[in-house]
């Protein structure tokens, strides 16, 4: 009878107990992932992807001090997550239709029905707006393109920081799939709450690769342009300039001056179109080609660093003539 009082009370005291430590606050738990993720993309001096490379022709620097590459894949069309980031400010209204051709054929090449492949539209007029959440069916993302038409400024910062933090992910990510996005957009902001280096640090911690199709169009550049290099270089992207220099192959352009300007072909006609959308698709395979084209390396720095400043990266290749693009530095922690 002893016993089984006594059994009964350390029942009793052990449930207070458990419950009194559940209520005390709990230290957090910290995850520390030491590995680090490297998108690379090779182009010959021609601008031709380098696809048949193996992982003795890399070379990963961190801070300066070689690393052992744990991870090597070069095969084509790994799994990715696209965002889709338009402009719909006034800036993009002189070129809207050709634009938004461009966004809806991107869509189409990078999300073909497979479900290794996803993703979301951003619209960002004098606000940033998910308009569709991270799906593998292109339809309702070309379908919303096909409705929205530009007005206002430009919260290209703000649609940046929500892509980074404000959609549905998919499991595995950034590691499997990547993340990559594709600014549709001359890169100017006007009504953001985020600064420029706020949201390239965000990228660069949520392991984010930039690409650009830039509307700036030939004699109607703008220094907000140097935003999209900038923010391509370090993450590891590019920038294509579809409407720049669409007539440098033609035959005798600034050559025949005239009213409009120097222009072999005339605004309006069926070669000044096609030359216009020529640029365009071409620009959509170099981008489609750096999304899916790519060596994807993983390393485990040497030296583990407690702090939160930011490391050097490097790759090379021991080819010559090639172009190497990767990010250029990263973070030792997460947001």
């Amino acid at each position: 009878m002893r016993l089984a009082t006594a059994i009964r009370s350390f029942v009793v005291f052990s449930t207070v107990l458990t419950l009194a430590l559940a209520q005390q606050p709990q230290p957090p738990i910290r995850v520390q992932v030491n590995e680090v993720v490297v998108p690379v993309t090779v182009t010959d001096e021609k601008g031709r992807f380098v696809s048949d490379l193996e992982q003795a022709d890399f070379k990963i620097f961190d801070q300066g001090k070689e690393q052992t590459i744990r991870y090597f894949n070069r095969e084509r069309n790994q799994r990715v997550v696209v965002g889709f980031l338009v402009d719909l400010s006034n800036q993009s209204r002189g070129q809207w239709k050709s634009l938004q051709d461009a966004a809806i054929e991107l869509v189409l090449n990078l999300l073909p029905g497979d479900k290794k492949y996803a993703g979301y539209l951003i619209g960002f007029g004098n606000e940033a707006e998910l308009m569709v959440n991270t799906t593998s069916d292109a339809d309702p993302i070309v379908e919303r393109l096909r409705k929205i038409s530009p007005s206002g400024g430009a919260a290209f910062y703000d649609a940046l920081y929500m892509a980074c933090t404000s959609r549905k992910l998919v499991e595995g990510e950034p590691v499997d799939p990547r993340r990559v996005i594709v600014v549709i957009g001359d890169g100017h902001d006007n009504a953001s709450t985020h600064t420029l280096d706020q949201v390239i640090e965000l990228a660069q911690r949520y392991q984010v690769t930039i690409n650009a199709m830039s509307t700036d169009a030939y004699g109607f550049t703008s220094d907000s342009g140097k935003n999209l290099v900038r923010m391509a270089e370090e993450t590891g992207g590019r920038v294509e300039y579809p409407l720049m220099n669409v007539y440098k192959d033609v035959s005798g352009f600034l050559s025949q001056p005239s009213d409009e300007g120097n222009y072999q072909l005339k605004v309006g006609t069926g070669g000044y179109t096609a030359a216009i959308l020529g640029s365009i698709y071409k620009s959509i395979a170099n981008i489609a080609g750096e999304i899916t084209v790519q060596y994807v390396l993983r390393y485990v720095p040497n030296e583990v660093d407690e702090s939160r400043v930011k490391r050097s990266l490097e790759v090379k290749v021991d080819i010559p003539n090639v172009i190497v693009r990767a990010r250029t530095y990263y973070y030792p922690f997460s947001p």
